[in-house]
C-alpha cells in the first residue's frame, strides 16, 4: 500500500556513508527530510547533494536531520561524494543512504513501475518528530529540488501545528497568515492579539503570532 500523509514513516535498518542507522533511532525527536537520487554521479543530484550540506544549519534552526538515498552501492558513495565535495565547494555533512538492494526505495514506494530497474523515484518526504509523514514531493528527473520550498513546507508545518492558522498561497516566513474558519472571532481577538483583517468571515489575515 503506497504511504500517505500522516501515516507513520516506516522503520528501517541501513548503511550509509557516516555508518550503520536504524533510523527511527537515528530521527530520534527530531524532524527529518528522506530524499532519494536515481543513481550516483548523476549532474541534477550532485549539485541538490551539495545545496543541502550548504543548507545544515538553515535544517539546525529548524531541528530536522536529513538524509539522502541511492540505490547504488557505499564504495560508489563514497566516491560520488569527493565529486559533490570538489564541484559544489562544500564539505559533506550528512549521510547517504546505499540502498543496494532497494528496500528503502520499495518501503517508501520509490520504484515506478516503468523506471528503469535500478532507478527511483526523486522523492521527498518531510516527516515530523512524531515520526510522521507530513508532506511528500515529487520531481522529475531533469527538474533540480527547490529546496528553499521545501524549507518554506518545514516552517509552515512547524507553525501551524502550534497556531490555529494556516499559510496562504507564495506565504514567505513572517508574513501574515489566515487564520482557521474554525476560530470564532470572538476566539480570534483573544488569540491574535496583534488583531487580524476579515476580507470574508472565512478569509481573516493575521501577523505570523511567533513574529
Amino acid at each position: 500500500m503506497s504511504l500517505r500523509l500522516g501515516d507513520v514513516a516506516p522503520d528501517f535498518q541501513a548503511k550509509t556513508t557516516e555508518g550503520d542507522i536504524s533510523f527511527h533511532q537515528w530521527l530520534g525527536n527530531q524532524w527529518g527530510v528522506l530524499y532519494s537520487h536515481p543513481a550516483d554521479f548523476t549532474p541534477v543530484c550532485t549539485t541538490e547533494l551539495g545545496r543541502t550540506a550548504k543548507l545544515k544549519e538553515e535544517f539546525a534552526k529548524r531541528n530536522v536531520k536529513v538524509i539522502a538515498l541511492s540505490v547504488d552501492p557505499l564504495e560508489d558513495h563514497l566516491k560520488w561524494l569527493g565529486d559533490i565535495e570538489e564541484t559544489q565547494n562544500v564539505k559533506m555533512n550528512f549521510p547517504v543512504i546505499a540502498d543496494e538492494n532497494r528496500q528503502v526505495a520499495e518501503l517508501y514506494d520509490m520504484i515506478h513501475p516503468n523506471a528503469k530497474e535500478k532507478g527511483t523515484i526523486r522523492s521527498v518526504f518531510i516527516i515530523d518528530h512524531n515520526r510522521k509523514i507530513r508532506a511528500m514531493i515529487i520531481y522529475p528527473p531533469s527538474t533540480g529540488r527547490n529546496f528553499h520550498e521545501i524549507l518554506r513546507v518545514i516552517d509552515s508545518l512547524q507553525l501551524t501545528d502550534n497556531y490555529s492558522v494556516a499559510t496562504p498561497v507564495d506565504w514567505e516566513n513572517g508574513e501574515d497568515v489566515v487564520i482557521l474558519p474554525s476560530i470564532t472571532n470572538e476566539d480570534a481577538e483573544k488569540k491574535f492579539p496583534k488583531g487580524f483583517k476579515q476580507l470574508k468571515p472565512y478569509l481573516r489575515l493575521t501577523p505570523q503570532p511567533n513574529k
